[in-house]
């Protein structure tokens, strides 16, 4: 089945648009708390409430030694029918991009990732090309600095835009397997407008809303919208890290529950 459309089925299943971000801090877990039983208790508790779970490499990265094993058993905890996001934010020259894509599709089994378009096509086709798999390109990015290099203005043939709409009209023109989605951050709800405009139908993964302080009202409407397109809004320390007591995944779930009813609310 290709992501797409266990993206939809997870959907439809679930009633919901929620990204559960598996984002494990120890300086935020329980004391004494062990990861893989943290991430399992997290999963176990909001997988009924979740479209999809994302997880940051880099978190299991800081681990060191056990951080392989345990970004692993993350991604294994999961159950099948719900779509995994490796964020990763690859893309390198076409022999490592083609590393990077083996890594994650191939030996970890996610089911689609995060790149940067900075290098251009060839820098990304090695992912496309796995054409059941999902690829989210960054475009406009939730952090305070993305206005750094992504508001500047662009010029190709007779158009002239801000760089992440070049990214977004890009994104369009590259997704001949239809496997192509945009990351967009929360904190940006114009922009998510735009960027819906550009591509009605691509999926749009939106990080940002919780911690971030991303407008869940305005992005539920831009990017979701009544007719259900394929906004996958992510949150992950207002979560997963909402308590650090005792009872952490009651916390999570009754967390991941309220913000899957806003969106649901929201979007209409």
């Amino acid at each position: 089945m290709s992501f797409i459309h266990k993206l939809q089925n997870s959907c439809q299943k679930n009633k919901s648009y929620l990204c559960v971000g598996l984002d494990p801090d120890p300086r935020l877990m329980p004391p004494d708390t062990n990861t893989k039983e943290f991430i399992l208790r997290i999963v176990e508790s909001t997988s009924d409430l979740v479209c999809a779970y994302k997880i940051n490499f880099a978190f299991f990265e800081a681990m060191g030694e056990s951080g392989f094993q345990n970004l692993k058993y993350a991604r294994d905890s999961i159950p099948g029918n719900i779509p995994v996001i490796a964020d990763a934010k690859r893309a390198d020259i076409g022999n490592t991009s083609r590393g990077y894509a083996e890594a994650i599709f191939g030996i970890m089994g996610f089911d689609a990732v995060t790149v940067n378009p900075y290098m251009g096509y060839d820098s990304i086709l090695p992912f496309i090309s796995y054409t059941d798999r999902g690829v989210f390109v960054l475009c406009r990015t939730s952090n305070p600095g993305a206005s750094d290099f992504q508001d500047l203005c662009a010029t190709n043939g007779d158009q002239t835009l801000p760089l992440y709409q070049m990214v977004s009209i890009k994104a369009r023109e590259w997704n001949q397997h239809g496997n192509i989605g945009l990351v967009v951050g929360a904190t940006w709800p114009e922009e998510i407008k735009i960027i819906r405009k550009q591509n009605p139908e691509m999926p749009l993964l939106i990080p940002g809303v919780g911690a971030q302080g991303g407008c869940i009202d305005l992005v539920s409407k831009y990017a979701i919208g009544p007719d259900g397109k394929m906004g996958i809004i992510n949150s992950s320390r207002s979560i997963i890290h909402a308590s650090a007591g005792k009872y952490y995944d009651k916390a999570a779930r009754s967390k991941a529950e309220e913000l899957r009813n806003q969106i649901n609310l929201y979007r209409r």
